[in-house]
């Protein structure tokens, strides 16, 4: 039986959304400690509040999704088990609260950038790991095998090759 999550997590595919994740997160902190830390000063009451929950939101989200991406890169690595990254994985909220585009109309535009980015990081990170968690070829479901999703895994692999 071969397991294809570990060659998915060694994939460029994996690499390149690790890659975005890390880059995200810097550029929100640095956002939210500079030019965010200014605009939200300038901002009247209602629009602070905003501000300040989506921000807070977005720093929440972010950091869950870097540690899904830091446990899967721990397991890419060998510094980890799959099981014991499971489990960890486990506790990592990949839905978090749903957009709030009132509250983001009343956001400074670079904000709502991040934000949006972060929405789209998730979208990808979500079905990155639910490719992770969907049996392999070979495994023993108790279901009979799906040609279609066996196919559709084999082109995967193949554009993730190239």
């Amino acid at each position: 039986m071969i397991r294809f999550a570990e060659r998915r997590l060694a994939s460029p595919a994996f690499f390149a959304l690790f890659q975005e994740g890390m880059a995200l997160v810097e550029e929100t902190a640095a956002y939210l400690d500079g030019e965010g830390r200014a605009a939200s000063a300038a901002l009247p009451r209602g629009r602070l509040a905003a501000y300040a929950q989506q921000s807070m939101r977005l720093s929440t989200r972010l950091m869950q999704l870097a540690s899904w991406l830091l446990l899967r890169r721990a397991v890419a690595d060998g510094e980890m088990a799959e099981a014991t990254a499971r489990r960890e994985a486990a506790k990592i909220d990949l839905t978090g609260p749903l957009r709030d585009i009132d509250a983001e109309a009343l956001l400074p535009d670079p904000l709502t950038r991040l934000i949006q980015r972060s929405f789209e990081l998730q979208r990808h990170i979500a079905q990155f790991d639910a490719a992770l968690s969907a049996p392999s070829a070979g495994e023993n479901t108790g279901l009979r095998p799906n040609v279609v999703a066996g196919q559709i895994g084999q082109l995967r692999r193949a554009f993730e090759r190239g």
